[in-house]
Order: structure tokens, then sequence, then C-alpha cells
């Protein structure tokens, strides 16, 4: 069996995040997606207005049909260490320093790393912009 990583937020689900599922269970055929802890992006984005708890947003993201797997993570470089998987499926602009750190363990312990495609036209940023100006 061929395991598929994938991380993030998952507030605003769109059909970015599902085109997301689903590419990345194309890669494989068990599909995890880590929904990172509120407590953790509040930390890191204290401006933040969180629509979903992390229990409603992993039961969201579980309801998916591409998706077998949910967990809640903090740190993606710590996440990495903690899950059995073959493939990590990352996004273009996951770059800071625990996806650096999370890439370089992928290396070093055999792991592929798949650059993910956005979505054209489509982000929670923008879906919030546009929720604000209705």
């Amino acid at each position: 069996m061929k395991k598929v990583l994938t991380v993030g937020v998952y507030d605003l689900l769109h059909i970015g995040h599902i085109e997301l599922f689903r590419k990345a269970k194309a890669l494989g055929n068990h599909l995890i997606v880590a929904v990172q802890d509120s407590e953790v992006v509040l930390q890191y984005k204290p401006d933040v207005n969180l629509v979903y708890s992390t229990e409603e947003r992993c039961y969201m993201v579980k309801s998916i049909r591409y998706v077998d797997e949910v967990v809640v993570y903090r740190g993606v470089d710590e996440l990495v260490n903690e899950i059995d998987f073959d493939v990590f499926a990352k996004g273009p602009d996951q770059n800071h320093e625990g996806f650096c750190k999370a890439e370089a363990y992928c290396r070093e312990n055999g792991k592929q790393v798949v650059i993910m495609p956005r979505t054209e036209g489509v982000s929670s940023s923008q879906l919030k912009e546009l929720i604000k100006s209705m």
C-alpha cells in the first residue's frame, strides 16, 4: 500500500481543497490528511478568524470520498516523524521553516515529495475577501 500525506488548515473548504485531495489520492492508494490544530493556527496567525473548530474541520475533511484517514497535527516537521507515509504532497506556497525541515526528513528517509499545483482562481483568502464584500 502506498500512503500519501498532505497537510493544511482547511477552514473554508472549497473546490481547490477537493482537487488537492483527488490529485493526492491518485499518487497512492491511501490518503492521510493532517488538519492543523486551531491552537497552533492562532499561535502563528493571531488575527485569523477560524470559522470551524479543529474537530469540525476534521469531520468535514473525513467526509470527502478521497480521504481515507484524518489526523490532527501541530507542526509539520514533527508530524512527518510520527506518521507512516510514502509520499508527502504539499502546496507550492508551503515553504516555511517547518516545511523545509519536513522535506529534509523526507529526503533523508526515502519519502517522495510532490509539489501539488494550486487550483486557479480559488483560495481561502479570496473567499474570505469575497464574503467580507458581500
